[in-house]
């Protein structure tokens, strides 16, 4: 069906009443409707970049350096967003580190390092042990005094805490020790301007571990130039790397914006959101290897949005006429698969689609559900509620389509996703408990009542304080979760999974605040979009 037949057959609906949710407009308007790459640009810098690649790749495979430095430099490197350039070799030398080959000297093992080693290996999928800081642990249990002022091994300490599994106390304990420690810090002292304290205070925002990798890069980039032991080529190779990849996402965004400007004018009711939709498709992956899986993504993603608009926002009187209006939208997602599986076919991947469509299915039968118990104002048991809940949070359906245009997703990889496995369920569960928290009080401005909440409220018989205090228990548990899914042995790449986690980042950065940056972009997103897609660096 084309865009223009989907207007038509809009319109002959007028008899149809639109309804309950008002979502603001979008306020990008046409900004990104319009681009195309520099191509002088990009030569001009094609060679300084390839020999500052090289200089970067040498500084990691040198055997000379200490741990150490080693560490360092592997930790400058990913946070600058550079290290999809140097995967093998960071993994190499992250396993040697691991099974022993490289140790640290005894002047070396302070909390920082310590702790950086720590993070890295846990980040990579090395089930590395909490015991290396019970050296920093008193006789009674408690982190020592001494700690309590060292600022950059507080951070160290509170970026590995962010990786912990359940049952690690050590770890429990550390995360609470540098949180109110670090706190202190920046509220007694006049330490504004050191790059640490500011460091620190993003930390405290925002963790690594839970953050969107490209917006993190974005950030430390800044942090990296005002840092007087800075590398001045690494910082170079970001800038330019940054530079060039946010030309690449912004014709990525122009093409997606153009073709979402044909297709939504038929939709008044909806969240116009399509900007916001490919930042969450750059959330999931930002290589230029991806550049076809994002555009693929982004488009998706908006489909869905409009799918789940269509059922928040139908009229409760008209609710009837629901299934044949839904035919529209559904069809028009199917055909933008059939587009992409003709993309896929080229390049023998084709059977990726399926899954897809699998899942696509299993999220309009949920949708259908929920709306079912709105209809009649049902309270569901709360077990009931997450079950559903899981499935229309997108997360499992988002996850799949994630991975249809990566060339590494085999077939085994889509069966795992599809058997749900624990790190999809813990990506879930943080993507429903986030959204359930952050988009509560406009749920309840718009008359929703089967809301997670609520339903743990009725269940349980709690306040809303105490059923909001259980929720981000459950998140965290679920965080911890997928910490230890992380690092065994799946029978999948880690590739895979990083896009698994990598939309659970996007949740806790999405829903910040008990807000739900989504339906409201302007209270959380805009300032991110900003910086990845709007400013740049000066060379």
């Amino acid at each position: 069906m084309t865009s223009l037949e989907m207007k038509n057959s809009i319109n002959c609906q007028q008899e149809i009443i639109r309804p309950v949710a008002k979502f603001s407009p979008n306020f990008w308007g046409d900004f990104f409707s319009s681009y195309s790459i520099d191509t002088q640009v990009l030569e001009f810098y094609a060679e300084e970049i390839e020999e500052l690649k090289e200089k970067a790749r040498n500084m990691i495979v040198d055997t000379e350096k200490k741990l150490k430095e080693k560490l360092v430099l592997i930790d400058t490197v990913e946070r600058l967003g550079l290290s999809y350039h140097f995967e093998k070799e960071i993994q190499a030398h992250l396993e040697l580190i691991f099974n022993g080959y490289f140790k640290l000297g005894d002047e070396e093992k302070d909390l920082f390092i310590i702790a950086l080693e720590f993070r890295l290996l846990r980040q990579h999928g090395f089930d590395a042990s909490p015991c290396v800081f019970e050296n920093f642990i008193e006789k009674n249990g408690k982190f020592k005094e001494n700690l309590r002022s060292d600022i950059k091994g507080l951070v160290g300490l509170y970026e590995a805490a962010y990786l912990r599994y359940h049952g690690e106390t050590i770890l429990d304990e550390a995360l609470v020790f540098s949180t109110t420690n670090l706190e202190t810090i920046i509220h007694k002292q006049d330490l504004s301007d050191a790059i640490i304290i500011k460091q620190a205070k993003h930390a405290l925002e925002q963790s690594l571990q839970r953050g969107i990798p490209r917006l993190e890069a974005r950030y430390f980039i800044d942090f990296y130039e005002e840092d007087e032991l800075k590398d001045d080529s690494l910082l170079r190779l970001a800038k330019l790397d940054f530079i060039l990849l946010q030309m690449l996402h912004k014709k990525e965004l122009c093409e997606v914006s153009r073709w979402w400007k044909d297709f939504v004018s038929g939709f008044s009711y909806i969240r116009d959101r399509v900007v916001e939709c490919y930042f969450c498709a750059l959330g999931i992956y930002f290589e230029p290897q991806y550049s076809r899986a994002r555009v693929i993504l982004a488009k998706i993603l908006a489909m869905i949005s409009i799918i789940d608009d269509t059922y928040d926002s139908w009229d409760i009187k008209e609710i009837d006429k629901l299934p044949d209006y839904m035919k529209i939208c559904y069809k028009a997602l199917l055909d933008l698969y059939d587009q992409s599986e003709e993309e896929l076919r080229q390049h023998g991947r084709s059977f990726a689609v399926h899954y897809a469509k699998a899942m696509t299915k299993e999220l309009v039968r949920a949708y259908n559900i929920e709306a079912k118990w709105f209809i009649e104002g049902h309270m569901p048991p709360f077990a009931d509620y997450m079950a559903n809940g899981f499935i229309t949070s997108g997360c499992y359906l988002i996850a799949t389509i994630s991975c249809t245009g990566m060339n590494s997703a085999t077939k085994e990889a889509f069966d795992w996703l599809m058997k749900q496995p624990k790190l999809q369920v813990a990506n879930a569960i943080i993507g429903r408990i986030l959204n359930d928290i952050g988009s509560y009080e406009i749920e309840k401005t718009r008359g929703q009542k089967t809301m997670g909440i609520e339903c743990y409220m009725n269940e349980y018989g709690v306040s809303e304080e105490e059923a909001m205090k259980e929720f981000r228990n459950i998140a965290e548990n679920a965080w911890k979760d997928m910490n230890e899914e992380f690092v065994k042995d799946n029978g999948v790449s880690m590739e895979i999974m990083k896009r698994v986690v990598n939309l659970a980042r996007l949740s806790d950065v999405i829903y910040k605040h008990n807000q739900d940056g989504y339906t409201e972009p302007e209270k959380v997103l805009k300032p991110f979009i900003i910086g990845l897609l709007v400013n740049s660096f000066k060379i």
